[in-house]
């Protein structure tokens, strides 16, 4: 059931849209969507990522929809302007009181990593985060060895708040020290300009 503490507003997953990306919530009906996604297992090879194997996508959306009815993550499945399911996303660590929020458990296929798709999702996401949930700050975690999902949300403008040892187990069972950034509200404005900015290159460079 879901978490009756949590604001309407923290127990909703919205649509957000854009021109690059449409973030919905996600639904049994995405399963296929997912599992041609993550087709090849190139992303669930990685052993530092938390992404599933394709053959895994029922019991990953069935996991995430439980989560979701325990009003412990916000999951969004992520379509590119074709419509074509690319990826999946959620809030989580939902802290309605401060409030603050996580962003994480994010994945693409492949071929839009690096794209528009995730520069504009990243924007979708904060926006609503402090625009309508009004968040002092978003957080953003991953493991030590996750190099490229470091340098990655870096470049969203977020800053290393540090390191926590041994924090929690990778998926192989391994401890995981994990990194942990952030975005507080008074840095908004500037990030929200550093995305817009980096989108509009993105459409300049489009065929």
């Amino acid at each position: 059931m879901a978490n009756a503490s949590l604001p309407a507003a923290w127990q909703h997953v919205p649509v957000l849209m854009g021109r690059h990306a449409r973030l919905e919530p996600m639904s049994r009906d995405h399963v296929d969507g997912l599992r041609a996604a993550l087709s090849g297992d190139a992303l669930a090879a990685l052993w530092f990522t938390q992404v599933p194997k394709a053959a895994d996508a029922s019991a990953y959306v069935d996991t995430v929809l439980a989560a979701q009815a325990e009003g412990r993550v916000l999951p969004f499945v992520v379509r590119d302007a074709g419509g074509r399911v690319v990826g999946s996303t959620r809030f989580y660590g939902l802290e309605a009181d401060v409030p603050k929020l996580s962003i994480g458990y994010t994945w693409y296929t492949p071929d839009v990593q690096r794209t528009g798709v995730n520069t504009e999702a990243k924007l979708l996401l904060l926006t609503h985060a402090f625009e309508t949930l009004g968040c002092i700050s978003v957080l953003f975690e991953t493991s030590w060895f996750n190099h490229r999902s470091r340098t990655a949300i870096a470049r969203l403008g977020a800053k290393q708040d540090g390191v926590l040892r041994n924090h929690k187990r990778h998926t192989d069972g391994s401890p995981r020290d994990t990194v942990v950034f952030s975005i507080i509200d008074g840095e908004w404005p500037a990030v929200k300009r550093n995305l817009l900015a980096k989108l509009a290159r993105h459409e300049q460079d489009s065929p």
